[in-house]
């Protein structure tokens, strides 16, 4: 079973972002690679999707940009994939061939960006950013809602410890006869 990795708060917000980026041609890796580097994101590459499920396994990527044709598998196929192992991590696919088939396996599988080729990189870079802006914000939530029900959880189990207070207070009152 493989393990599934969520992102702290620690790691989106304190941190700069990790990119993955995932393509069979090594200019477009390179092109990306800089110009992400350029923006402040740490990035690392990956030629196919055995490479990305690996590193992924090794490491924690707030965004993967993963192309549609890999040699050795699908993208939407890579995109299931992290899903399954890094459910919170921005998913963008980006193809050399948009068709309205890809783009709908895209949204069926869930992805959050769908770019074609040629990249145009201040659409992209913005897409990047409110995405990593709604990934931090949805870690905030589930952070509040943890922190409320341990709260609940708390407040529950004091709230037991009264209720048995006041019944060994009321069988001494009962059994005194007051």
């Amino acid at each position: 079973m493989s393990k599934v990795k969520y992102h702290s708060r620690r790691e989106n917000l304190n941190e700069r972002q990790r990119i993955l980026v995932i393509d069979d041609d090594q200019e477009i890796r390179t092109t990306m690679a800089a110009i992400l580097k350029s923006e402040g994101y740490l990035v690392d590459t990956a030629e196919n999707g055995k490479e990305a499920i690996e590193k992924s396994n090794a490491d924690v990527y707030g965004v993967a940009l993963i192309d549609f044709r890999l040699p050795d598998m699908e993208g939407t196929e890579l995109l299931t994939a992290l899903r399954e192992t890094t459910p919170r991590m921005v998913k963008i696919m980006v193809t050399g061939y948009p068709t309205v088939q890809n783009a709908i396996e895209c949204v069926n599988k869930q992805a959050d960006a769908y770019f074609t080729k040629p990249v145009d990189y201040e659409n992209l870079l913005s897409t990047i950013r409110k995405l990593i802006q709604k990934q931090q914000e949805r870690v905030r939530y589930h952070e509040l809602i943890e922190a409320k029900n341990e709260e609940i959880r708390k407040n529950e189990k004091e709230m037991e410890r009264l209720r048995k207070a006041l019944r060994v207070t009321q069988d001494a009152c009962f059994e005194k006869g007051t």
